[in-house]
């Protein structure tokens, strides 16, 4: 019979719903079972495209003595941490201070039945003892013992627990303090230290993208673009790192869009995972590159990522899948994989140009099949051989079975998505990518939105939890990359809702900053306020960035004076560790040296030649949105930016300080250049 799973809306919650473990979905159920029988809480945490998620399900999860150890001795809580990554922040968090090492999924957490409070932990445990870890059965058994004989000891140390919880946010910057630019110098050379200068990227492997920390280096570079001796080395540390990702086995060359992370130095054989998390902004930072550099490779990364998206990820409701998994058919990256011999008989006479290009004519490279990686470069003719040998060898692929997919819609990685396709429809001239973009922004404000508040999740026609600060700061910067794409007033006004939802339900108005969960969301153990940068940005330096951008477009103080704070707050980590809070340093940058923000006004028409040919240029300090004439009502300070009729009328201002409007192209081109 199903368990409790059987009703849940996620994907990975239901995968377990026929194992013979008990499970209870996080929630009052499973915690007063846990008080009245006095078992402890075995929480395990995943999520549907996790390869050793399902590893552990099929050896322990499916195994019916297991199962029947986990059921006698304690309450089963299955949860998956894309629907609750509030849940999931704390028991990370409480893993690394228990085992002193980093966490990662499948979480497996022992909490205390009383209060959830954890006193043990660890990630993946084998079903038999190897790899230095116990046998999971065994490890039940002595957990469940120990928690029966030594109840004060657990007390005990899960207080304790808790009690650091309270005291890892760092203190705000003193009262007088001057925040200035060192972070930003400091981060600079942390990259470089740890940057692999023949394979790019950062750190030894496994490698992940990081595009967040490709862009800083991106946004330094550009800064320095007019002084006496720009830093190309910044320029080279991006453009090296995105070319080798690019034509690495990261990359599916066949149907766009890059896996999860490389295993190894090289950026050749991946996890084959794909994430709407991990492609939204490496959309975005593709694109951008693209515009920065001109090299034809960036912009085919782009192009193909964005086309797989919409091809593959995007529901017919406008919004956006959450993941495909890693497996098919019960082995990693079975799908992507080719033989020499499948592949000659579909491409015929185009065999020969594709193998050399992808690595056919060498030894295998996983597990006796090949996974395509680039080996050679190749003439403009073989290139067309290559684009047409790709379709022939897609349309086969999508003939086998697929990965599965996880159709759940989450707001903050459809935000990422948004954002990415915002920027790319701009820096590739690709109107189609403006209209995904805001078509899934209608998906959102129809589906994600009730009774004026913003939800995380919906899935099978239901719409559950409540946004995080995620949710709301993700999907702000996208509707502000979105308005400079194509005006829609009624996109601003929803910014200006999560703006002012994050003033209310998340801010802290004594320390500064923003707590992860709302102010009227379900208590846990720990209210945390994240600073660092994840696999997703930091929602407190998203939102410092994007609220800093809102603040200056309308005119806001508050929204300014809430970024400042932010900013303050996370002083302390920026100074100690920039490089794993590059979020907030992109705020810092535009804290130090204020956004150039440009208005258009005019007909329809003409002021989108304008926007378009400022769009030609990376400027990542600079915004700019051409409203039509016929846009009435404008809050704030864009209502001080009137159209003059028969004229297109542009307004510039740098932060605070504006400068006088000027009415023809070649003025507001020249008004630009003076920024750089």
């Amino acid at each position: 019979m199903p368990n409790r799973l059987a009703k849940e809306t996620s994907p990975y919650l239901q995968q377990h719903a026929d194992n013979p473990v008990d499970w209870y979905p996080w929630g009052d159920e499973a915690f007063a079972l846990a008080r009245e029988s006095g078992k402890p809480i075995l929480l395990s945490i995943g999520y549907s495209a996790c390869h050793w998620c399902h590893v552990m399900a099929h050896e322990s999860f499916e195994d019916d003595t297991i199962a029947a150890l986990m059921n006698e001795m304690f309450v089963n809580v299955k949860v998956d941490r894309e629907e609750r990554p509030d849940v999931d922040k704390i028991y990370q968090t409480a893993h690394q201070l228990i085992t002193q090492r980093g966490g990662g999924w499948p979480l497996t957490m022992f909490l205390d039945g009383d209060d959830q409070r954890p006193f043990f932990g660890g990630t993946y445990f084998p079903n038999e003892a190897r790899y230095g870890m116990p046998a999971f059965g065994d490890l039940l058994q002595k957990i469940a013992t120990y928690y029966a004989e030594h109840r004060d000891d657990v007390r005990k140390q899960s207080a304790g627990i808790v009690d650091v919880f309270g005291r890892l946010e760092p203190a705000p910057a003193e009262a007088g303090e001057v925040l200035d630019d060192k972070p930003l110098a400091k981060v600079r050379e942390a990259l470089e230290q740890s940057f692999d200068r023949e394979f790019g990227g950062f750190g030894a492997a496994p490698k992940f993208p990081h595009p967040t920390t490709i862009e800083r280096l991106l946004r330094h570079w550009r800064s320095t673009a007019s002084a006496t001796e720009p830093d190309v080395e910044a320029l080279f540390m991006a453009a090296l790192t995105l070319a080798r990702m690019a034509e690495g086995g990261l990359f599916d060359h066949v149907g766009g869009g890059f896996y999860r992370y490389s295993v190894d130095r090289h950026w050749q054989i991946p996890h084959f995972e794909k994430m709407l998390y991990d492609n939204g902004p490496l959309l975005a930072i593709y694109s951008q590159a693209a515009l920065a550099t001109g090299e034809a490779l960036f912009s085919a990364a782009a192009n193909a990522t964005a086309d797989w998206m919409l091809a593959d990820m995007r529901d017919d409701n406008g919004g956006f899948y959450a993941t495909r998994d890693a497996d098919s058919e019960g082995h990693e990256g079975l799908y992507y994989l080719w033989e020499p011999t499948e592949a000659q008989a579909l491409l015929g006479d185009d065999y020969d140009v594709f193998a050399r290009r992808f690595g056919l004519d060498q030894d295998a490279n996983f597990e006796g099949r090949w996974h395509l990686t680039v080996r050679q470069q190749v003439t403009d003719d073989e290139a067309k051989v290559i684009a047409r040998a790709k379709q022939t060898l897609l349309a086969q692929r999508v003939t086998r079975v697929a990965p599965g997919r996880d159709e759940k819609q989450l707001t903050s990685w459809n935000a990422l998505a948004i954002r990415g396709l915002a920027i790319a429809g701009r820096a590739l001239d690709r109107p189609d990518l403006v209209d995904a973009a805001a078509d899934a922004v209608d998906f959102l404000r129809q589906h994600l939105v009730k009774n004026g508040r913003l939800y995380a999740g919906y899935k099978d026609g239901e719409t559950r939890f409540a946004a995080y600060l995620d949710d709301h700061a993700f999907l702000l910067e996208a509707l502000l990359e979105l308005l400079q794409a194509r005006w829609d007033t009624e996109h601003l006004a929803f910014a200006q809702q999560l703006a002012e939802l994050l003033l209310e339900h998340f801010e802290d108005p004594d320390r500064g900053g923003f707590w992860f969960t709302a102010n009227d969301s379900e208590r846990l153990i720990h209210r945390s306020k994240p600073l660092a940068d994840e696999a997703v940005p930091s929602g407190n330096g998203v939102t410092a960035f994007a609220l800093q951008r809102l603040g200056f477009l309308l005119g806001d103080t508050r929204y300014l004076a809430a970024a400042e704070k932010t900013l303050r707050a996370a002083w302390r980590a920026m100074d100690e560790y920039p490089h794993g809070h590059v979020s907030l340093l992109n705020a810092l940058e535009e804290y130090l040296e204020h956004p150039e923000i440009v208005v258009i006004r005019g007909a329809a028409d003409e002021i989108g030649r304008w926007r378009d040919s400022a769009a030609k240029l990376y400027a990542p300090r600079r915004l700019v949105f051409a409203i039509p004439d016929d846009a009435a009502d404008l809050p704030g300070a864009l209502d001080d930016r009137k159209s003059v009729e028969g004229e297109t009328v542009a307004y510039r201002c740098l932060g605070t300080h504006c400068e006088m409007p000027v009415t023809s192209w070649e003025a507001l081109a020249g008004q630009m250049a003076e920024n750089g």
